[in-house]
């Protein structure tokens, strides 16, 4: 049975997922499911992960750069948990471009091109918000586009991260 449990941010209350052993979810305020069914997990505050998680989240929060990843469990396509593995590599207070995400992805893969689109799409799915920092990936000349929480929350979290918002386009 999977486990939850909430953590209450600066940005509202975050719901974690976890299969037991590894982080499966971070749902952000805006992005928990109307038909998420909580009979279908099991509420455990006290799990290892979860101790990790708001560990990071603290230190994200505050600020800082946080020092370790939690454990992750990707249950997507080979293409999704590829985009996703290459989102962990995105330091933290830096953005990519999704053109730029894509060559990498494509280099990855060895092939010559890679679709911003598809990448963006495969950005878009991902189930562990802010540890996956897809919110670092930006539009192409600088424009704010995209984010599962909504563009505001993607604001404040790289303003979170020292990004100076009015430098970006919309």
């Amino acid at each position: 049975m999977p486990y939850i449990t909430n953590y209450d941010s600066p940005i509202g209350s975050i719901l974690l997922i976890s299969n037991g052993d590894a982080l499966t979810g971070l749902l952000l305020p805006t992005q928990v499911e109307k038909s998420l069914d909580p009979m279908a997990y099991l509420q455990k505050d006290d799990l290892h992960v979860f101790t990790l998680t708001k560990e990071y989240l603290d230190a994200y929060f505050k600020g800082e750069t946080p020092k370790s990843i939690p454990p992750l469990a990707f249950s997507a396509s080979s293409f999704k948990e590829l985009v996703w593995f290459e989102l962990l590599k995105i330091p933290y207070g830096e953005t990519i471009s999704y053109g730029e995400l894509a060559k990498r992805v494509a280099l990855v893969r060895g092939t010559s091109f890679m679709s911003a689109r598809a990448v963006g799409h495969a950005v878009g799915k991902n189930p562990i918000s802010i540890i996956v920092p897809c919110h670092r990936v930006i539009g192409h000349r600088g424009r704010l586009v995209g984010y599962g929480g909504g563009l505001a929350l993607k604001r404040q979290l790289l303003e979170i991260e020292g990004h100076v918002i009015k430098t970006y386009k919309d």
